[in-house]
């Protein structure tokens, strides 16, 4: 499975970007897809997830402001990231993987595929 992320840009604070990962390859009826970030000397974390039941899960910082969402019929998830702060900058990563529990979806070792990154930049 390779996934391929796109959709990264310099915008400015309170603007709206959408992140595209188009998956190829075979995922299983399980899987779950996911967008983590990692910012300059900082850890990657997790930002979104969706479950192949339509679950979805998100960091705090972003509840209300970005949405995960699908097109099974294009194996690609979107992250639409609208009311960007200067912190959401980051390099956005997506992942998959096949069988995740829902009290993993955050744990980025759960993910077994990740694409390249995509750079999001916020300026004030």
């Amino acid at each position: 499975v390779q996934l391929q992320a796109s959709g990264g840009g310099l915008v400015q604070a309170g603007d709206s970007l959408r992140l595209s990962c188009e998956a190829s390859g075979r995922l299983s009826n399980s899987y779950a897809m996911g967008w983590f970030r990692q910012a300059p000397g900082q850890e990657r974390e997790f930002v979104a997830a969706i479950r192949y039941s339509g679950t979805t899960s998100y960091t705090d910082s972003v509840k209300g402001r970005f949405t995960i969402s699908r097109d099974k019929a294009k194996n690609t998830v979107y992250l639409q990231m609208n009311s960007l702060k200067p912190e959401d900058t980051s390099v956005y990563y997506c992942a998959a993987g096949n069988g995740i529990i829902l009290s993993s979806i955050s744990r980025a070792g759960a993910y077994t595929y990740w694409g390249q990154g995509t750079l999001v930049t916020v300026s004030s």
